[in-house]
């Protein structure tokens, strides 16, 4: 007795679920736009997922010239480099960066 048909496919084989395309589902071609509550009525504005050709202290610079508040540059495990500022400036930060050139497709809002 010869059982042909199981030789041609293995149920049990490892197999990429994506079938090969790693960008499914993928988070890191985007830029995050977040806003955190702190105490009262302070808020914090964070920008995650920078392309790596931004200079992110001269942005950081930049924002805080531009919108009249303070920032730090914090380093993160999964993200990378995050800017912190203070306020509500999610808007700002978009309309900023959709000037120098990042397309709006990119950016993602998130918050209240």
């Amino acid at each position: 007795m010869n059982v042909q048909n199981l030789n041609s496919f293995d149920p049990f084989a490892e197999e990429d679920p994506l079938g090969g395309n790693q960008d499914v589902g993928s988070q890191q071609n985007y830029l995050h736009i977040r806003i955190q509550q702190r105490n009262g009525r302070k808020t914090l504005t964070t920008l995650q997922g920078l392309p790596k050709e931004y200079d992110p202290k001269k942005l950081l610079k930049a924002f805080k010239k531009e919108f009249a508040c303070n920032g730090t540059l914090v380093e993160d495990e999964e993200m990378g480099q995050v800017i912190q500022l203070q306020g509500d400036q999610r808007v700002k930060i978009a309309n900023f960066l959709t000037e120098e050139g990042i397309p709006k497709n990119t950016i993602k809002l998130h918050g209240f």
